[in-house]
């Protein structure tokens, strides 16, 4: 009996040490395949260069993309933002909104005041940072002559819809 009993403790210390089955239920969600199957991203570096801002979206802003939407095959924008100096309030004020799944600003020199819908103007200063719900309507309505902004966009390519 005593043998029997021996065996059965080494057998549970074995079964001890053996990994686990783990179902797809009980995998964490980030190890889980999507029905689409897993997404591709390349290796990107991309160095600052003085040369590299260019025009974009907006007149009163130079743009240097940072090679993110190439790296993800469209997912994802990331570029830094150069407001240009001095902000000429008519000219940056018009209200709009982005058709965007994700919208994500940080403010990485200066300061920016806008206005959000429902939430009123806020001052953002370096170190802030803010999302922006898909198609919340808002308008820039200040910046300091330094303003400099990492803006990070899902999808790359999207809309903007002006509203003035």
């Amino acid at each position: 009996m005593a043998k029997a009993s021996g065996m059965r403790k080494a057998a549970r210390r074995s079964a001890a040490r053996r990994p686990r089955k783990v179902s797809a239920r009980t995998r964490p969600a980030a190890a889980r395949k999507t029905k689409q199957g897993a997404r591709r991203h390349r290796f990107v570096a991309n160095h600052l260069d003085a040369s590299a801002f260019e025009g974009g979206l907006r007149s009163y802003a130079q743009y240097r993309d940072l090679s993110i939407a190439d790296a993800t095959g469209g997912m994802v924008r990331a570029h830094v933002i150069k407001m240009i100096p001095p902000c000429d309030s008519a000219l940056v004020s018009k209200r709009h909104y982005h058709e965007v799944d994700f919208q994500m600003i940080y403010v990485l020199k200066g300061w920016i005041t806008g206005e959000f819908e429902g939430h009123g103007v806020v001052t953002m200063r370096a170190g802030s940072c803010w999302v922006q719900p898909p198609r919340i309507k808002h308008a820039v309505l200040d910046y300091s002559d330094d303003c400099e902004l990492l803006e990070i966009v899902l999808p790359a390519d999207f809309k903007t819809v002006e509203l003035e």
